[in-house]
């Protein structure tokens, strides 16, 4: 892998370090090689995410998320890409495969936009699916060989744990963000994640080692799922963060063991 830091890698990196700092801290925890390619697709994500969010307009917010899919239809289509300091560095990293997964990730994201609450079980796993997952996808194969289905299982547990943990500004912000929020319900959602996530430990051989520093972005997962579990009322609470020193140790770990 050619490693290429020029500016606009290094200004997706100060974007991400700002906006993002678990998905900086484990893209730092990768190879150098590794962050030339992890860095542009974190970047297009935190651009991506915050899209709904910075307008009270929603015809503005979906010309923004707009923009975004037609960047990815020029790169899957094998057109000239627009001239941008996140859209240039992506085009080099991803193929047109993987520029097709991450429209599927922009287009879910319309949710955000709107106040209406998931229709049903298959809308939330839907959505958490074509984001986390889709996001996991494009990452984990942009690095190396990595099985999808495996890809899939662990974005979508580390979906749900960055999901119980958003819950509370979720709320404030006036959106709707669980089909059941009792108790139960949220056990019952971890629970489920929970298993997801061993399903795809116990198929780790089908990622690369090459492709496993993608996943490090989910090192907090099983402990916050653990405690969704355990005590589904802290998430209503926002207690759901690891102490710092917790968290950097465990990721620190994560990166020498190469386990996730």
């Amino acid at each position: 892998m050619t490693v290429q830091f020029d500016d606009d890698v290094k200004a997706c990196a100060a974007l991400v370090h700002r906006a993002d700092p678990d998905r900086f801290m484990a893209a730092m925890a990768a190879p150098i090689a590794a962050r030339s390619v992890l860095f542009p697709i974190y970047a297009m994500n935190v651009e991506v995410a915050r899209a709904p969010w910075v307008t009270q307009e929603a015809m503005i917010a979906e010309m923004r998320l707009q923009w975004w899919r037609d960047a990815l239809q020029e790169i899957a289509e094998g057109q000239t890409v627009r001239r941008h300091e996140v859209v240039t560095p992506l085009s080099r990293v991803i193929s047109p495969h993987l520029a097709a997964t991450l429209d599927e990730y922009v287009a879910v994201r319309r949710w955000d936009i709107y106040r209406d609450p998931f229709e049903d079980e298959s809308h939330f796993e839907a959505y958490i699916n074509h984001s986390s997952a889709s996001l996991m996808v494009a990452s984990a194969q942009a690095l190396g060989a990595a099985d999808e289905t495996v890809l899939r299982d662990y974005g979508y547990a580390v979906g749900v744990s960055n999901w119980l943990r958003a819950i509370p500004d979720l709320e404030s912000r006036g959106r709707i963000p669980l089909l059941d929020g009792t108790p139960e319900g949220v056990r019952s959602l971890a629970a489920n994640a929970q298993d997801r996530l061993q399903r795809a430990r116990l198929n780790s051989h089908a990622v690369s080692a090459e492709a496993r520093p993608a996943l490090f972005t989910g090192w907090q997962a099983d402990w916050v799922l653990r405690q969704a579990v355990a005590r589904p009322e802290r998430v209503a609470a926002g207690a759901l963060a690891q102490g710092e020193i917790r968290r950097r140790l465990s990721l620190m770990w994560a990166a020498a063991s190469g386990r996730w």
